[in-house]
């Protein structure tokens, strides 16, 4: 697991307290059914995309008229280590999106609603977000 970058520190330690808060405060929701683990998992995931709704200027606005779809490719010899670096560049919203989509596996939908945003605007900030992988993995010639 990558280290949280010093600039996100604070907002990650903020998002780990009330997430264990809210664990404590449900446990007795959990149903047994599913892993726990993926129940603490779920909570995580919903407190940070609530730190990062409360604070607009992590998310930028883009029409996909600006965005072109683009595909991006990873040389064999890009370790996994790498990518996660060059995934802490990224701004956070692009971050976000990118995470919640190509990695947790959600729909533009479902990210739309979460962050309170719109699919268009979702759908642009993942080809930007790629776009700008691309170009950091040509530069640095990964």
């Amino acid at each position: 697991m990558s280290e949280v970058p010093e600039r996100d520190q604070p907002r990650a330690e903020d998002a780990l307290i009330k997430e264990r808060k809210k664990v404590y405060d449900y446990i007795n929701d959990y149903s047994g059914t599913g892993s726990l683990e993926g129940w603490i998992k779920r909570i995580m995931i919903n407190e940070c995309l609530m730190i990062i709704r409360k604070d607009k200027k992590y998310l930028k606005v883009v029409s996909i008229d600006e965005a072109t779809p683009q595909a991006i490719y990873f040389k064999d010899r890009l370790v996994f280590e790498e990518l996660l670096s060059l995934l802490d560049e990224l701004p956070t919203g692009y971050r976000t999106i990118f995470n919640l989509y190509a990695v947790e596996g959600y729909k533009h939908r479902k990210i739309a609603e979460q962050l309170g945003i719109s699919i268009n605007t979702c759908k642009a900030q993942l080809i930007l977000a790629r776009k700008k992988l691309q170009a950091m993995i040509k530069e640095r010639k990964l």
